[in-house]
């Protein structure tokens, strides 16, 4: 191997990192109004007319500044799904999860999440929220325990 500083290197042992995600102005609306209230809020852009869900800061489209939110219904249809049968380590699961992409009415955008009915759903089912009681809600994504059939 040469000794410039462009040859690759290999250098043995672990390196400590470290991160830490903040939800940002947009999703702590979300989350405080998940928590707080059992709302689901959404982010309309005045400019590109698209409804973000959930709530966020600013639009991936034309980077407008998203300052309003507004609650949407729970209710939904189902955009698209898949059969979970493997965990993130790639052991396989006791019993396969079934996970789908559902948009809110007046929303835009979908929200990826868990499948409660005992039936996979078709592509167009209609399909609801199903939020945790208050008592057992601490601010996350986990709030929403899932989607049901509607």
């Amino acid at each position: 191997m040469s000794n410039s500083a462009e040859a690759p290197r290999t250098w043995r042992g672990n390196i400590p990192v470290t991160s830490l995600y903040t939800a940002g102005v947009g999703g702590t609306l979300f989350f405080r109004a998940l928590k707080e209230r059992g709302e689901l809020l959404a982010s309309p852009c005045p400019a590109c007319k698209v409804s973000y869900f959930p709530a966020q800061q600013f639009c991936p489209h034309c980077l407008a500044e998203l300052t309003e939110t507004k609650p949407v219904p729970p209710d939904g249809e189902v955009s698209s799904f898949t059969r979970v049968h493997l965990d993130r380590d790639g052991a396989r699961l006791p019993v396969p999860v079934t996970v789908v992409a559902a948009k809110l009415d007046g929303t835009d955008t979908v929200l990826v999440h868990y499948w409660l009915g005992k039936e996979p759903p078709r592509i167009g089912t209609r399909t609801r929220v199903r939020i945790k009681p208050k008592a057992k809600r601490v601010g996350s994504i986990l709030d929403i325990e899932g989607f049901v059939p509607a």
